[in-house]
């Protein structure tokens, strides 16, 4: 039952990918549920930026070797100041995009995490972003 519903849920969206940084800007979130950002103004999207200390070299070079080290995961584009990766679900294989924009004048990293399709993510999309800053921020 649980199987089906997912199906169908994923099923029912729009598939169209509206990723890449505007002006230094992720694009904002969808009114659904599967999206966290660091520049979402709604609560229920919000999520924070990465901080970092070091150059904005090392804090993208460390940011790609998170990124490589975790499962299921695919740099798409990685320029100075933006990254965009995807990650796979194992069982479904549901693509979900994750985006990184680079203010080395801020040292911040805001961050977009959103799936491709369906409604809800049940909550996958925030738990991989703290994954990510918990892997980002250790020593």
């Amino acid at each position: 039952m649980i199987a089906l519903t997912l199906i169908s849920m994923a099923c029912s969206t729009d598939q169209t990918i509206k990723t890449g940084a505007t002006n230094n800007r992720l694009s904002p979130c969808p009114t659904s549920p599967n999206c966290v950002s660091s520049l979402s103004e709604d609560k229920s999207h919000f999520v924070e930026p990465l901080t970092y200390q070091a150059t904005l070299e090392q804090a993208r070079e460390k940011l790609i070797s998170v990124l490589n080290s975790m499962k299921r995961s695919e740099i798409v584009t990685a320029e100075t100041s933006y990254i965009h990766a995807t990650f796979t679900s194992f069982l479904f294989r549901f693509v979900d995009d994750v985006e990184f924009s680079f203010d080395d004048q801020r040292k911040i990293i805001d961050v977009r995490s959103a799936s491709r399709t369906g409604y809800s993510d049940l909550g996958v999309n925030r738990r991989r972003v703290e994954e990510i800053r918990r892997r980002f921020t250790a020593p």
